[in-house]
């Protein structure tokens, strides 16, 4: 039977401040339902895991070999200023919220944009930061979603996407951000998955991008002052991914990556003129995941996902050839800048045994320079393990994959395991940095498995779908037969597997909790939606349609029927596992509702239940404080139900 509701108003402080007590005061901002109070004692044995930090660049100074990079130091993450590779990270924003992007003016060093949130509500708010002064100004409306937007070619003008006019469809604004009064609505749009790309050369038109699903995109051409629009891509009845685009150098077409004729997301040049495509890398079977001309438009760099290692690729952009590119150690590359000059190529990297941290590629001496070296809390991480590639058969003969971590050899004997699973649902499991995970395998003799179920990018459009509308229940599956697959494993303790995911993840480890129950010992549920109904329904509106293609359309009478059919939520006779809950009350993607309801249903019943919300989360929890509480109260939870 679960505690009864514990609204516990206690000022956060340092912990250190009531070692008398032996529990960890939870803050003011947080929810508790049956969660049992936290011996100090778990906060002191994995206080060195959360002391991970990790950053990732941002933008190019115009002029100079110097980068905007994310990291965090305090509560949350901020923008910080790097002056040359190695150099120090001097904090540039102070804000209790997380800053989630930064752009300078290309072509003026005095002033640089950036995007802002409060309470994880995901409404982001656009500000000037002049570097001078430090000086911050409101560039948005201050309650509408806005993206942050690209700039125009001569820095004059920034080009973004709001919700300002109804709350639901996302227009296209023009702005000069060094004179907000100029900000001015170019063209309304239908829908809440339109984004803007890039500038055509002579800053007259905007390349936007329409998202329908990760199946089908299309991209247009804004006329910048008027607003009229021309369809690009054409649409049939074949769904077409587009990947964004950029202009050439000479405007005569624009660079895009696509699955058009392919199962992979190929590199491609369309003529504007002729309209015809050339395909750049149809010698790699993989995803083209990320692409960026260099200002000279003579050079393309890219990123393959490779089973989901991210490979960096350079490519000449007229011939098509292949650039040599210094070897890189196994881990996923992403977000690559090139500089404003073309001296250098920005880009993030992080591996099993490294957190993201900035790096640059030095285009004419091949040198690649570490900017950033993120702090790991004193722990030697090059003794983490290294991601496991693993392979089983689900229902229907299909091989699935996924990557499997293992605890040091010291934990002998067969070792119980946490299976974690991606959100999206469209997501991947990447063999990257496990960060605080890592205590689950190094201190407590875990076994951690991230699966890519069906429906999972990275592996080919047929596979992308094959869990979309009434399908959903073969992912299910995939993890049915993962959990069988672990019982035939020597050294895997099939008796004791725990689920656990965020967002889709969360769905997913709810829906295995209700179908599958005899296949697990306990869940922990991350902002999961428990009946995909109820989701659809009170979703924000902007994203509502975007899972609609996805989930199936809940208005449906067909679809609502099997939606409502497997349902966690409509299945909780069978939930007899214990279950954490884990949600943010200002979630605008899967609302706190998902959570509650179930939460709800299960005071009536047996089944052992425990609940953390966070008042001033979202979509997951972004604030230190919350992030440690959180922690610590899983780690009691596989302790109590897991390992006992």
């Amino acid at each position: 039977m679960m505690r009864r509701l514990l609204c516990l108003i206690i000022a956060f402080v340092p912990f250190v401040s009531y070692p008398q007590e032996g529990v960890i005061p939870p803050g003011d901002n947080l929810v508790i339902d049956g969660v049992p109070p936290i011996p100090q004692s778990i906060a002191d044995a994995v206080g060195r895991y959360t002391e991970f930090r990790a950053a990732g660049i941002l933008s190019w100074h115009p002029t100079k070999a110097e980068m905007l990079v994310s990291t965090r130091f305090g509560e949350s993450s901020q923008i910080h200023h790097v002056r040359m590779p190695g150099g120090a990270r001097t904090q540039l924003t102070f804000f209790p919220e997380r800053v989630s992007g930064g752009r300078f003016n290309p072509k003026n060093p005095d002033y640089f944009v950036f995007s802002k949130d409060v309470g994880g509500g995901e409404w982001f708010q656009n500000y000037r930061y002049d570097v001078l002064t430090g000086a911050t100004t409101l560039l948005t409306d201050g309650s509408s979603r806005n993206s942050l937007g690209v700039w125009s070619r001569d820095g004059s003008r920034m080009a973004y996407t709001s919700t300002r006019r109804n709350g639901k469809d996302v227009d296209l604004y023009v702005i000069n951000p060094a004179d907000p009064s100029s900000d001015r609505l170019v063209a309304e749009n239908q829908g809440g998955g339109w984004f803007p790309s890039d500038w055509f050369p002579d800053n007259s038109t905007v390349l936007v991008v329409e998202y329908v699903s990760i199946n089908e995109t299309y991209l247009w051409l804004f006329n910048a002052e008027t607003g009229e629009r021309i369809l690009v891509t054409p649409k049939g009845k074949q769904q077409v991914f587009y990947g964004g685009g950029e202009f050439s150098r000479d405007g005569k077409g624009l660079y895009t990556s696509t699955d058009l004729d392919s199962e992979f997301r190929r590199l491609a040049y369309f003529d504007l003129s002729t309209k015809k495509f050339r395909f750049m890398t149809s010698h790699i079977t993989w995803d083209v995941d990320n692409y960026e001309l260099s200002p000279d438009g003579k050079t393309l760099a890219f990123i393959t996902n490779e089973d989901g290692v991210g490979v960096l690729h350079l490519i000449d952009a007229v011939s098509g050839k292949e650039l040599p590119v210094p070897p890189l150690p196994t881990g996923i590359v992403s977000g690559i800048r090139w500089h404003p000059l073309g001296t250098h190529l920005g880009f993030n990297f992080t591996s099993a045994r490294s957190s993201t941290d900035a790096y640059s590629l030095e285009i004419a001496s091949g040198k690649v320079d570490r900017w950033t070296a993120s702090e790991t809390g004193g722990i030697n991480t090059g003794t983490f393990a290294e991601a496991e590639l693993i392979k089983w058969k689900s229902f229907d003969g299909r091989t699935i994959s996924g990557f499997l971590y293992r605890p040091p050899s010291s934990f002998t004997g067969k070792r119980p395991v946490i299976v974690n699973v991606h959100g999206g649902p469209e997501g991947q499991a990447r063999p990257g940095f496990l960060g605080r995970n890592n205590y689950y395998l190094n201190e407590m003799g875990l076994v951690i498995i991230y699966p890519n179920v069906r429906g999972s990018s990275g592996y080919g459009k047929t596979f992308l779908k094959l869990d979309n509308g009434f399908d959903r229940e073969g992912s299910y599956k995939d993890l049915a037969a993962l959990f069988d697959w672990i019982k035939t494993q020597q050294d895997l303790d099939g008796d004791r597997i725990m689920v656990t995911g965020g967002s889709y993840g969360g769905h997913a480890t709810l829906a295995v909790a209700t179908h599958y129950p005899e296949k697990i010992r306990c869940a922990v549920d991350i902002v999961g939606m428990s009946n995909l109904v109820t989701f659809l329904e009170r979703t924000e509106s902007y994203r509502r349609d975007l899972r609609r293609a996805e989930y199936g359309d809940e208005r449906d009478p067909k679809m609502r029927r099997y939606l409502e059919s497997i349902a966690p939520m409509n299945r909780l006779d069978k939930l007899t596992k214990p279950l954490f809950v884990i949600q943010g009350k200002n979630d605008p993607r899967v609302p706190a509702f998902e959570s509650e309801q179930i939460v709800s249903a299960l005071k009536s019943r047996n089944t052992p239940a425990w609940y953390l919300m966070a008042n001033d989360e979202g979509h997951g929890f972004a604030k230190r404080r919350n992030q440690d509480y959180q922690f610590y109260a899983t780690v009691m939870f596989i302790k109590e139900y897991l390992l006992q």
